[in-house]
């Protein structure tokens, strides 16, 4: 009989040693993997959360101006009044405000300013001089279509002149029509008035407001939103509320006004000068803004060598400096600086950005 032989020890080191470098050779492969599998998840993160914000800047800036843009003449007008529910007051009457640089990196924040009423908002002409002095706590109006008792009213002059005549916010306090209902001072004539409290008079101009004044109908509350930039978050914060935190690892804002500088209707150039007069207000016809999304992933290698840029093209000009772009599309850039991060080099970025026409106004002009 043949004698049973079984494995010699060197033969069993070599089946070991054969058996680790396997192992070894899986367990690369796989941290390469789990490692491009987290880039690419990553990647996907910023690119929803870039997206997200983006969409939600642009929903808001179409429906900035909703109710405000019926007169362009009144663009600029100052706000007065009494605090908007013990808040602070819109400062202007302007559909979208930039503040450049005021980040605590350079980043810009927008303000967007918009009626809430529902199905629709209509201005009220006003047909009576209604004096700073008046007995009767009421606007004589056209119409009161669209006006509800609660609803805040701004009063609007037919020509608005910087500390003489601006205008007034105030919460209309009954809506009476001629087809009846008794007048806001008690009188039982037929009427068509908005009234006011007694209060709302001390922050009227002296000369009150003339006949062909106009009630801006703002709904039951005001959207006066402002986006900025903190801690890596792009926030949100209602009027004279606490910032909320909505869409995470946007780490850069800028924003433009685009303006058509000759009346031709074309946008000209881009500048982040707010208007301060009514002209200048009527050549803004859009808002370009760009966001700067960071990946969650950290990379141990260096993936990043410079900030993103921001491609403005060759058509329009700009007051701001710019470079020519680094990729070759022969357009003039400005970067989008994230160098103050932490380890910066160490994710990936991508810029999101659109031109989004203030439609509100426009349709008006």
């Amino acid at each position: 009989m043949d004698k049973q032989r079984g494995f010699l020890l060197i033969e069993l080191m070599i089946g070991l040693v054969i058996g680790i470098l396997t192992s070894l050779a899986i367990a690369q492969i796989m941290a390469i993997s789990e490692g491009q599998r987290r880039s690419t998840m990553s990647g996907e993160d910023a690119q929803v959360s870039g997206a997200l914000a983006l969409n939600a800047l642009q929903r808001d800036i179409r429906q900035a101006g909703y109710g405000l843009g019926v007169n362009q003449s009144a663009l600029g007008c100052p706000i007065n009044g009494d605090k908007y529910n013990s808040k602070a007051l819109p400062a202007t009457l302007a559909p979208v405000i930039i503040n450049d640089g005021v980040g605590s990196n350079g980043e810009d924040t927008l303000t967007i300013f918009a009626s809430t009423k529902q199905g629709g908002s209509v201005p009220l002409l006003v047909t009576e001089d209604h004096l700073q002095t008046a007995t009767d706590y009421a606007f004589v109006v056209k119409s009161t279509f669209s006006a509800a008792t609660g609803d805040y009213l701004l009063a609007v002059p037919a020509a608005w002149v910087s500390g003489t005549n601006e205008c007034v916010l105030f919460q209309a306090t009954g809506i009476y029509n001629a087809s009846g209902g008794a007048c806001a001072n008690g009188g039982s004539v037929a009427c068509t008035k908005v009234g006011h409290a007694q209060g709302s008079l001390a922050y009227f101009p002296s000369a009150g407001y003339p006949a062909k004044s106009y009630l801006l109908n703002l709904g039951s509350s005001l959207r006066y939103r402002t986006y900025s930039i903190s801690s890596n978050v792009l926030q949100i914060t209602e009027l004279s509320q606490s910032a909320k935190d909505a869409f995470p690892e946007i780490v850069n804002l800028q924003a433009f006004y685009a303006k058509d500088s000759d009346s031709d209707g074309v946008i000209d150039s881009y500048d982040t000068t707010t208007p301060t007069t009514v002209a200048d207000w009527k050549k803004v016809l859009a808002i370009r803004v760009a966001l700067v999304a960071r990946s969650t992933q950290y990379e141990k290698e260096s993936v990043t060598s410079s900030s993103p840029e921001w491609d403005l093209g060759t058509a329009i000009s700009t007051t701001v400096s710019t470079t020519s772009c680094s990729s070759g599309s022969g357009g003039k850039c400005i970067a989008l600086p994230v160098s103050h991060l932490a380890d910066w080099q160490h994710y990936r970025y991508k810029v999101f950005e659109t031109l989004i026409p203030l439609r509100n106004f426009l349709w008006n002009s």
